[in-house]
């Protein structure tokens, strides 16, 4: 899962720790990652426990999404600081999984907590990495397609045409493109002009 995972790769996630219905993973604060109060955005330290709890409660083969979450943030920190959230499985029935999830700083100090709940549904992990858009696919390329082919047939029939067309055929192209032979005034020219459509 977490190879596909782009988003904690760009935030520079590190995954410390992966068990079955527990993980740790780390997160240095970037300058990027502050809020206009020069502290770490509250979301971005969600994001970290949510990974952390994604890992957490992905137990199996069949994919596991959150249910709902609830955070509780307790500490600030800033840029430079590394926060970490280890995730622990409380209780798991069936479908439904309940998660604690604990933020912390390089010191030790509770940064946040969060509550998850999961959702195990019947689907299954994405059998090749995710394309990344405006890139060829991975595996199993599209065929190339016919009409290639096809085009050449034509063109080949077109060149067939033209070089059977009948004389007057290629004496009107003659005239369109001779300037000296063109009509000199507007009234042969509204003249040659319904034989020239034609023509065409």
């Amino acid at each position: 899962m977490m190879q596909r995972d782009r988003a904690s790769a760009m935030l520079g996630m590190v995954v410390e720790h992966d068990a079955p219905g527990e993980s740790r993973v780390s997160m240095i604060v970037r300058d990027d990652m502050l809020n206009g109060f020069a502290i770490t955005h509250g979301g971005l330290v969600f994001t970290l426990a949510d990974t952390a709890f994604a890992i957490a409660c992905n137990e199996d083969e069949r994919v596991t999404v959150a249910g709902g979450a609830d955070i509780t943030f307790l500490k600030s920190t800033t840029s430079g600081q590394t926060l970490t959230a280890t995730a622990v499985r409380r209780a798991r029935s069936g479908r439904t999984g309940l998660y604690d999830i604990r933020v912390t700083d390089e010191t030790g100090d509770l940064v946040a907590e969060v509550r998850g709940r999961s959702i195990t549904t019947d689907r299954r992990p994405p059998a090749e990495p995710a394309v990344v858009a405006g890139s060829a696919p991975v595996a199993g390329a599209a065929p190339a397609a016919e009409p290639a082919a096809d085009t050449t047939s034509a063109m080949r029939t077109n060149s067939s045409r033209h070089a059977d067309a009948p004389t007057e055929d290629v004496h009107i192209a003659e005239v369109v493109h001779d300037a000296d032979r063109l009509p000199s005034n507007d009234f042969e020219r509204s003249a040659a002009l319904p034989t020239t459509e034609v023509s065409r």
